[in-house]
C-alpha cells in the first residue's frame, strides 16, 4: 500500500486552511477552511474569471447611497463577502474576512464593521457559525473582538506575533488566533544576519509551540492557527497544531512529500509543562508589547502592508464605480 503523502498525514492532526483568494486551488486541496487578506484579494481581483464577482459589489455599491464613500465603503465590503460566498461553496467549515486595517486603532469602528460584514452574509443566507470576522491584534483590535464574541460574532485575530497578544485574545474570548510564523522568521533572519534558521530553531515555530502550550495548559478554547509560512518544515514543526492555514505552494509541497510525519503539539503534553499565568490587562499588553521589538515591528508593517493593498483595491473599484 502506497505511503500517505505529508499534507494527508497533516490532516489526521491539524485542520489544515487554503491562504489564498483562488477558489481552484481550494478545490484542488480540500481545506476544512479558507481565509483571505486584501493582499490576496487584490491579487485575485486581477484575473478576469472573478469579474461577475467584482460587477455585483459595484452595483451594490452603486445601491446603496448616492454619496460616493459611502458607496466605495459598501462596494469593498461587498466585494470581500463576495469572495468569502464563494469560498463556502467549496469548503465545508469557515471563511475568514477581513476588517478594514485602518480601523485597527478604533475599538467601535471595528464593531461596526464586523456586524456590517456579518449582515451582508447573514442576507445572502449563512449563517454567522461559518465566517470568522479578521482583526489585527492590536489592543483595540482585541477588545472590539471581546464585544463582537458575545454576539455570536466570532473573530480571527490576525497579525499575531507575541504572547502579549495571544494572552489578551485567550481572555478576551476570541475563536481563533493566526500567529505569523514566517513573518517572524524574517525578522529574526535579517537581525541575526543569517540566511537560514533551522525548523525547530525557527523563532516562529517556537513562538506559536508556546502559544499553544499556554493555551492547553490553562484550558483557554481560543484556537490557534498557524500562518504565513515561509517552508513546509515550519509546517512540519507544528503538526497538531489546532488549525494551520497553508497557501497552494506548500500545500502542494506537502501533497508531494512523502515520510512520516510526527505529531509535534500535543494539547495532553502541553498540561505537564511548567508555565506562569499572566494577567492580561492593557498596562501589561502595552509593556510587553514595548519590550518585544519583533511584534511591535511586525504588526505595524502588517498593518501598513494590508492597507497598501486595500488602497490599492479601492482605487481599482473606485474608478468603476
Amino acid at each position: 500500500m502506497k505511503n500517505k503523502n505529508l499534507l494527508d498525514q497533516l490532516k489526521t492532526y491539524t485542520q489544515v486552511v487554503a491562504d489564498t483568494g483562488d477558489f481552484k486551488s481550494i478545490e484542488v486541496y480540500k481545506p476544512v477552511d479558507a481565509t483571505t487578506n486584501p493582499s490576496l484579494i487584490y491579487a485575485a481581483s486581477q484575473d478576469p474569471k472573478y469579474s461577475a464577482l467584482i460587477d455585483d459589489a459595484i452595483s451594490f455599491g452603486l445601491s446603496t447611497s448616492t454619496n460616493k464613500a459611502e458607496q466605495l465603503s459598501k462596494a469593498m465590503d461587498k466585494l470581500a463577502v463576495n469572495f468569502g460566498l464563494e469560498i463556502l461553496k467549496i469548503v465545508p467549515g469557515r471563511a475568514s474576512t477581513e476588517v478594514d486595517a485602518r480601523l485597527s486603532f478604533d475599538t467601535e469602528a471595528t464593531v461596526r464593521k464586523a456586524r456590517e460584514i456579518i449582515a451582508l452574509y447573514e442576507s445572502a443566507g449563512i449563517s454567522r457559525e461559518r465566517v470568522l470576522i479578521k482583526i489585527a491584534s492590536t489592543w483595540e483590535g482585541i477588545k472590539a473582538a471581546e464585544i463582537v464574541e458575545k454576539e455570536w460574532i466570532h473573530c480571527n485575530l490576525t497579525l499575531l506575533f507575541s504572547m502579549a497578544q495571544a494572552i489578551a485574545c485567550a481572555q478576551a474570548g476570541v475563536r481563533l488566533i493566526s500567529p505569523f510564523v514566517g513573518r517572524i522568521l524574517d525578522w529574526h533572519k535579517k537581525d541575526r544576519g543569517v540566511n537560514e534558521i533551522p525548523g525547530a530553531e525557527d523563532p516562529g515555530v517556537q513562538s506559536v509551540t508556546a502559544i499553544f502550550n499556554y493555551y492547553k495548559k490553562f484550558g483557554y478554547t481560543t484556537q490557534v492557527m498557524g500562518a504565513s509560512f515561509r517552508n513546509t518544515g515550519e509546517i512540519v514543526e507544528l503538526a497538531g497544531s489546532d488549525l494551520l492555514t497553508i497557501s497552494p505552494t506548500l500545500l502542494k509541497e506537502l501533497e508531494e512529500a512523502e515520510g512520516v510525519l510526527i505529531k509535534k503539539l500535543d494539547a495532553q503534553k502541553a498540561k505537564q509543562t511548567d508555565i506562569r499565568q499572566i494577567e492580561m490587562d492593557e498596562k501589561t499588553f502595552r509593556w510587553m508589547m514595548n519590550e518585544d521589538a519583533m511584534a511591535t515591528e511586525k504588526l505595524a508593517e502588517g498593518i501598513r502592508n494590508f492597507t497598501k493593498d486595500l488602497i490599492k483595491l479601492e482605487n481599482q473599484i473606485a474608478a468603476m464605480l
